[in-house]
């Protein structure tokens, strides 16, 4: 079995581990196998576009999420360490407004599962972070909505790398709703 599943206290959130073979060469594994990931998961999805995202340290992408056309996204890391954000959005949850973060990073090769329904987010920990990740919807930016990172409703503790006193936001995510004002499912 190529991955390990670890669930996150908010279960439909699972961080995966790839088996991977190293040795003096190098590295490899594989990064993405749909039919271990159904296995492993129980779940069956289908992925329809693949995202790649370089930042500086410092950068806060998010939190994002389309509010039709829910996307379920499995990310990683190939270059550098972020902070990885999940935010359960369903109205009906026991868990609504609960977050889970987790570190990726291409050393640990993890990846994050973060299912439809859910906010996503991460920062940028080393001096760059090239992002990858699988999406289960297409892009619709008339359905993007982005939830305010800092809301104290959240209470999300983002590790701010040394020497920042405020992460690096794009406009969309510095003017972001925060949970009480968000669009839900």
């Amino acid at each position: 079995m190529p991955y390990t599943v670890t669930p996150t206290h908010l279960p439909e959130v699972l961080i995966l581990q790839p088996r991977v073979f190293g040795d003096a060469r190098g590295f490899f594994y594989e990064s993405f196998n749909a039919r271990d990931f159904a296995k492993v998961t129980g779940l069956d999805v289908e992925f329809v576009q693949d995202n790649h995202s370089k930042s500086s340290q410092g950068v806060l992408r998010g939190l994002h999420y389309q509010i039709q056309h829910a996307q379920g996204k499995l990310v990683r890391v190939t270059q550098g360490e972020v902070f990885d954000v999940a935010v359960d959005l369903r109205k009906n949850s026991t868990r609504f407004g609960q977050w889970v973060g987790c570190k990726l990073s291409e050393e640990n090769a993890s990846q994050l599962w973060v299912p439809p329904g859910f906010a996503h987010g991460f920062m940028v920990l080393s001096e760059s972070a090239e992002f990858l990740y699988k999406t289960t919807d297409y892009w619709y930016p008339e359905f993007e909505r982005s939830l305010l990172w800092s809301d104290p409703a959240l209470g999300i503790d983002w590790p701010l790398p040394s020497g920042f006193k405020e992460p690096v936001l794009a406009a969309k995510d510095a003017a972001a709703s925060p949970l009480s004002k968000a669009e839900t499912f």
